[in-house]
């Protein structure tokens, strides 16, 4: 070995290593020196390669320099509808525009995902977002269909769709696919395959506006995920592909075919045996048709109002915030009760037909133009409808003499049996039920009105109709129709009386009542119901069972019209200011709402507390957190570890005092006379402790009734939307107080007949109801028409007992003529005793007041 060998060898091996490398660097730099001198096509070759580069690093950036985050991913929420509960917690509604429901990765079928693995990417669990094989193949196919209008085949993996479906959009080109393929190596570099995979089959547009494989299930097999058998399996999985071509009837044999060759590649992949290819294989379809019925209360009106108010709080889309109502996925809980909407609904429907009666056909639900395009699409678009019995909505397609032609929103075209009214044209949209062979006209009743139910001491709607059907009409005639109330607002007048020193018994003039109103207006004079002038003189409560104008009168402006206004206020009837301090707002001139009146009645139940309406109980964001909830009091102690042995704590008592408790509940005994023997008589059959006024109001153009027991209070009204006279028989006894009727008798298991509690500080004492007067002597009975009944009285304000003076004279002249007969002596003048022995008068009269 020499020196020089010796050397090299003694050298570190890092050392030599790069002067090897360095070696080789200098021989190719010297090659390629060489070769870019003398060969030009090595030259042009180099700076097209080094053209490209720049080309392809240029592209790149362009491509990619705008491209959402992926990151984003991370905290990407679904879309997803609000969900509605009742008071009994059952879902009743969904606020939806898309089908969506958010599964997480331990919910999903290990076959769902292999049939969606099969049929859309069968390398997804090991590629890294793009599969070559596959991208290759749509390069081919783009390159065949160039020029023939076909679309090619995608060839995207599932991670790719997912970037487009989220982040990118749908655009037919090659950019779009390049981008998508940039992100899709992105995405599998923040998130796993199982969030991959879940966020891809919530995301998935599906058809029958159903987004994600859960939605889709409950569309085609009305099922969810779990439930799915193999072969409805491999259908939705070959929906990404076709959505809305393969689940239309057309295309069935198309989509079996289709369907069958997943099962085949779910055979070749190892998910499934033979035997069960096969006998998947042999399974028709089976999908449902026409549109799933969706489980929701037939509560349109107020599921209306729910939305109103929450799209005022959260928002309504997506771009309103997390919460939005179509976007958010909350969970409503709602006051919402079924069986008594059920029975507010039935109930108002039966009066507005009773009314109604054989007045015929009065005119189109709505109007379409025949020259807009085809009317069953129109109607279609409308979104009319209607529930009630068999009734359906069509729109009248022609008419030839006496006959017409009708079709359906669906398309089904059918004719009218039957006289057709002279006045229907084409475009009409009208009711119709079937009749023979073929369908007969029917009548929405032009007359509508509003009903509320609700419960006193909460304040939660418990029910609510705004018409004949939600479908016909949005608008909500129990929260957005002004009306008159008529005499529903006289127990706030006597309310104002009692507030002022008067007692149910304090005897009111029924008398013609005038005063002046200036000069330009004259003097203005007040009758009773029917023209009456009155005459005589009765006790407070006679004039609120008999609904007396002129006694009403009598004590408003005994007690000042401001003060009664603002009572009104009070309890919530009118807005401050709304109301001017005029005698015929007392008689209930001014305009309130069905829904106002209700809450103003539950505050007299309550006894004098005031609650605010509500319908939402609370609401939860799709974590399940509480953002809002109506009760708002706050449990100080509820939640403490350990009991300190203090008392137990409790809730503040709801709403607010806005009347004397002993006033409230003197009015409500009052109004139990009116169900007894007063204005609503016919309610007496129900046999249940109730309380409630009647109302007409001038024309008259509405009918009212609101009343209830101590745990719901309930109200309606009739009238035409346009307020024009609804006929001179028509009264609130007759027409208003039989829909509260229906309502009780619909739902009498709710009714439990616990009487009318009265607050501390009030005296029940025995008076004679048509004098006013307090009975000694005598008891109340079960007599509708009983002389003798209790009456409710404030500490110290019950009517003493009185005497004619003559009498008190008498026995007064009685009582000295003994006592001086004693005094004088067996001999004296005066020593004639009288005949008979008067008894003890203190002890017989009961004292001296």
């Amino acid at each position: 070995m020499s020196d020089t060998d010796d050397t090299a060898a003694a050298q570190p091996l890092h050392y030599r290593i790069r002067r090897e490398a360095g070696g080789a660097i200098a021989g190719l730099a010297a090659w390629f020196q060489g070769n870019w001198r003398e060969n030009r096509w090595f030259r042009r070759l180099v700076l097209a390669a080094g053209a490209g580069l720049l080309l392809l690093i240029a592209g790149w950036f362009l491509l990619a320099r705008d491209l959402p985050d992926a990151e984003v991913l991370l905290e990407y929420e679904t879309n997803l509808p609000s969900v509605v509960r009742g008071a009994d917690g059952e879902i009743v509604h969904r606020y939806e525009r898309e089908r969506r429901v958010a599964l997480q990765f331990k919910d999903l079928p290990p076959q769902l995902l292999n049939a969606y693995t099969s049929a859309e990417d069968k390398t997804f669990w090991t590629h890294g977002g793009i599969d070559a094989g596959g991208f290759i193949g749509a390069v081919i196919d783009y390159v065949s269909k160039i020029g023939t209008g076909q679309r090619a085949v995608g060839g995207s993996t599932i991670t790719q769709q997912l970037a487009k479906n989220i982040m990118i959009g749908d655009e037919y080109s090659i950019t779009r696919k390049l981008r998508e393929m940039i992100l899709a190596t992105r995405i599998e570099s923040v998130l796993s395959k199982e969030e991959i995979i879940t966020l891809y089959l919530n995301e998935i547009p599906l058809g029958r506006r159903s987004f994600g494989v859960q939605a889709a299930a409950r569309a085609y097999f009305d099922k969810d995920v779990d439930d799915l058998a193999l072969h409805e399996m491999a259908y939705l999985a070959i929906l990404p592909k076709a959505p809305e071509s393969y689940s239309r009837e057309a295309n069935f044999d198309q989509a079996l075919v289709r369907r069958n060759i997943v099962l085949g590649q779910m055979f070749d992949n190892g998910h499934i045996t033979a035997e069960e290819r096969d006998a998947a294989r042999a399974m028709p379809l089976g999908l449902i048709q026409g549109a799933r019925a969706e489980r929701s209360a037939d509560a349109g009106y107020f599921l209306e109002e729910v939305r109103r108010q929450l799209i005022e709080r959260f928002g309504e889309t997506a771009e309103d915030g997390r919460n939005s109502v179509y976007a958010g996925g909350l969970w409503v809980r709602t006051s919402l009760d079924t069986e008594l909407q059920d029975a507010a609904r039935d109930a108002l429907r039966a009066a507005l037909l009773r009314y109604h009666g054989n007045r015929g056909w009065t005119g189109p639900v709505a109007t379409l133009n025949p020259d807009n395009g085809n009317m069953a699409s129109q109607l279609a678009s409308s979104n009319l409808s209607i529930s009630y019995e068999d009734w359906r909505i069509a729109v009248v397609t022609g008419r030839s003499g006496q006959s017409a032609a009708i079709a359906f929103a669906d398309g089904r075209e059918a004719s009218l049996t039957g006289g057709v009214p002279d006045a229907m044209k084409a475009g009409d949209v009208i009711a119709v039920s079937p009749q023979g062979n073929g369908w007969r006209l029917r009548a929405v009743p032009e007359v509508s009105g509003g009903f509320v139910a609700q419960d006193p001491h909460t304040g939660r709607v418990l029910a609510m109709q705004g018409g004949f059907d939600s479908r016909l009409s949005d608008f909500n005639r129990a929260t957005q129709a002004n009306r008159q109330p008529g005499s529903t607002i006289k127990p706030f007048v006597y309310a104002a009386g009692l507030d002022a020193g008067m007692t149910p018994a304090t005897m009111v003039p029924d008398s013609q009542y005038c005063y002046y109103q200036g000069a330009n207006l004259g003097e203005k004079c007040f009758t009773n119901f029917g023209g009456s002038r009155g005459g005589g003189e009765y006790p407070m409560r006679y004039g609120l069972e008999q609904s007396k104008n002129l006694m009403t009168v009598h004590i408003a402006m005994d007690t000042g019209m401001e003060q009664v206004i603002k009572t009104f206020e009070a309890v919530g009837i009118a807005d401050k200011g709304a109301y001017q301090p005029y005698p015929a707002f007392a008689l209930g001139a001014g305009d309130t709402t069905v829904l106002r009146m209700v809450n103003a009645y539950s505050t007299l139940v309550n006894h004098g507390r005031l609650n605010a309406p509500t319908v939402i109980d609370y609401v939860q964001d799709r974590d399940g957190k509480v953002i809002y909830k109506s009760d708002t009091r706050e449990c100080t102690g509820c939640n403490m570890d350990e009991w300190d042995g203090s008392p137990m704590p409790r809730l503040a008592p709801r709403g607010r005092q806005v009347m004397d408790a002993r006033t409230a509940f003197q009015v409500v005994n009052m109004l139990t006379g009116v169900i007894e023997r007063g204005t609503a008589t016919r309610l007496r059959d129900l046999n249940i402790p109730l309380f409630g006024k009647t109302g007409t109001s001038t024309g008259p153009t509405n009918a009212w009734f609101v009343g209830g027991s101590p745990d719901i209070v309930a109200g309606a009204y009739v009238g035409f939307d346009q307020p024009r006279n609804l006929g001179g028989w028509i009264q609130g006894g007759n027409t208003g107080a039989p829909i509260f009727g229906d309502f009780v008798r619909a739902s009498r298991d709710r009714w439990d007949g616990r009487p009318f509690l009265a607050p501390e500080g009030v005296r029940m004492v025995r008076i004679d109801r048509r004098t006013g007067r307090r009975v000694f002597d005598g008891w109340p009975t079960n007599e509708p028409q009983s002389a003798v009944i209790w009456e409710a009285f404030k500490p110290d304000t019950e009517p003493r007992r009185s005497q004619r003076q003559d009498e008190i004279d008498a026995m007064r002249e009685l009582i000295l003529a003994q006592l001086r007969r004693r005094e004088e002596g067996p001999t004296g003048a005066s020593s004639e005793r009288p005949s008979e022995t008067p008894g003890n008068f203190v002890e017989e009269q009961g004292g001296i007041y």
